[in-house]
């Protein structure tokens, strides 16, 4: 948080923002549904890949300011299993697009002591794609500050999928198939994610109400952060305002927090069972 601190100018908003923010509460893991690119160019009628090239900055300026914050991981959205139904010279662009950010974000990267990971089925991406990610995450591996996490040709049930019949094999293998027992703590260190946290905080842009496939089994105790804002112009300003909010809010994970617990609760709470309990007449 320090390292952000210095990097902003005092009295600016996004330094006024942050200062405001406690570095003891800062979600550990962000994830982030990256929407809006294609309606960002048809705002302004350009073709749909330029959208996706305007979301490029952003993608930079929060990773950045995720590093500098201290925080463990961020995790975005990239590609979906479903985007495959997007035309051909889209997709293609997308890949063209990937390949430029590795190869001119490895500097910034390597500066911020940053881990690249890819997550979602590598093998079904086109080959020059898998080398160029394989070679950022090999110069990145020795990296100790924060993992970006790359969701490539990633579906929420696909990973659940693929944790399972990982399981199933490594049961096979081992020759207790019969007595195989999957319970949570299986499932969780067989995901595209294992070893990392939950995602804390989910940011969604362009104000979309759904979670469209994403980290289905993590994000379950995730605050949902959702703003109209379209990706191209998503700002530090607003993930700032957005990890703000979540430092705002009572995380229960369930449970009740001790201040619900207050006396009148209590007597409202004795008032109940004492009308449940009245004979009926």
């Amino acid at each position: 948080m320090k390292e952000l601190l210095q990097a902003l100018t005092p009295g600016e908003r996004d330094w006024r923002i942050a200062s405001r923010l406690d570095p003891k509460r800062l979600p550990a893991h962000i994830a982030i549904i990256m929407d809006g690119n294609g309606r960002w160019a048809r705002q302004r009628n350009y073709p749909r890949i330029m959208g996706h090239k305007a979301g490029v900055d952003p993608v930079r300026t929060v990773v950045e300011t995720c590093a500098q914050m201290g925080l463990e991981a961020v995790t975005l959205y990239a590609f979906s299993v479903e985007n495959w139904k997007r035309p051909r010279h889209e997709i293609d662009g997308l890949w063209r697009l990937l390949r430029i950010y590795l190869r001119r974000e490895l500097a910034n990267l390597m500066r911020n002591d940053i881990q690249l990971a890819a997550i979602g089925r590598m093998e079904s991406l086109p080959g020059f794609v898998q080398d160029e990610l394989q070679s950022v995450m090999s110069r990145t591996a020795q990296n100790r500050g924060m993992r970006l996490n790359l969701a490539i040709n990633y579906g929420g049930r696909t990973e659940l999928v693929d944790a399972v019949n990982s399981i199933l094999e490594n049961a096979r293998l081992e020759g207790n198939l019969d007595s195989l027992d999957i319970n949570e703590e299986a499932i969780t260190a067989h995901l595209y994610t294992a070893g990392l946290k939950d995602p804390d905080l989910l940011i969604r842009t362009s104000g979309e109400m759904r979670i469209s496939n994403f980290l289905l089994w993590q994000i379950a105790y995730a605050e949902l952060y959702v703003t109209d804002t379209l990706w191209p112009d998503f700002t530090r300003t607003e993930l700032l305002e957005a990890i703000f909010e979540y430092q705002n809010r009572d995380r229960r994970f369930g449970g009740i927090t001790r201040a619900c617990a207050s006396p009148a609760d209590t007597a409202s709470l004795l008032l109940e069972e004492e009308a449940i309990e009245l004979p009926l007449a």
